[in-house]
């Protein structure tokens, strides 16, 4: 998601946050999602920010709500941009979705589909070990080949011409996903990477609003675990390393 701010946003701001500490949190009880996500949103919102976006799959199908209840700000979801780019793509009305356990089960996507056009089914197919996989830089390893034939077969004979990558870490997999999906279902299938919907949803409410910044940006990088695992993936996504910018985040609970 930082990735899409700074190619659309280029003159904007990031304060990013990221809950190290206590991640995965596809496993975790809805309960506990919600919890940490608002102690998240309290975070930034002590900062002055003038959006959040929530750029986890899971939090935004599963506490996007919570955090709008306290938040003064709008707040931007990956959920509703995501579907309605995979629904206005899809010619045969079949999408597929991968994500966390707790992402899938939701049924987020599928309602929300589904009350953009009734007739458009959505399949799920949790698949958890893809985020170590694209952690560990992994997406050219046989292991990356296994899993997604693992987890993909199901979309046999589903008709699907469409697949949302429901995690943040998994356009980092596209290759591997594309091949052994399109493989399965015998043709080629659109994968919808939630990060370029959504921040264009960003820009056009930041430019609608006349709260463009006019830069030079200023970016601050805040981990709950202020780990060298966290700076070397983000040095691999962005391009650049941002080790300087990086501080340790102190949660009021």
């Amino acid at each position: 998601m930082v990735r899409e701010i700074f190619r659309q946003l280029p003159q904007e701001s990031v304060l990013y946050l990221g809950d190290t500490a206590r991640v995965p949190y596809g496993p975790r009880g809805l309960d506990t999602i919600q919890r940490f996500s608002r102690e998240l949103a309290e975070f930034l919102l002590a900062r002055a920010v003038k959006a959040l976006v929530i750029a986890c799959n899971t939090v935004s199908a599963t506490a996007a709500d919570a955090i709008r209840e306290i938040s003064p700000v709008p707040v931007f979801d990956v959920v509703q941009p995501t579907v309605r780019t995979a629904v206005a793509a899809t010619r045969s009305r079949r999408i597929g979705i991968i994500g966390t356990v707790s992402t899938v089960r939701s049924d987020v996507y599928g309602r929300l589909a589904a009350a953009l056009d009734p007739e458009v089914q959505v399949i799920g197919q949790p698949c958890p070990l893809f985020v170590p996989i694209a952690e560990e830089n992994l997406q050219s390893h046989p292991v990356a080949r296994m899993m997604a034939d693992e987890y993909l077969r199901c979309f046999a004979g589903t008709g699907i011409d469409t697949l949302i990558l429901g995690c943040t870490h998994y356009p980092l997999l596209s290759d591997v996903i594309a091949e052994s999906v399109s493989k399965v279902v015998g043709g080629p299938v659109h994968l919808v990477d939630s990060a370029e919907p959504t921040v264009g949803e960003l820009a056009a409410f930041l430019s609608a609003e006349g709260k463009l910044a006019d830069g030079p940006p200023l970016h601050r990088f805040f981990v709950t675990d202020s780990s060298y695992r966290f700076m070397q993936i983000a040095a691999s996504i962005l391009g650049r390393d941002v080790a300087a910018a990086v501080a340790e985040a102190r949660l009021v609970r």
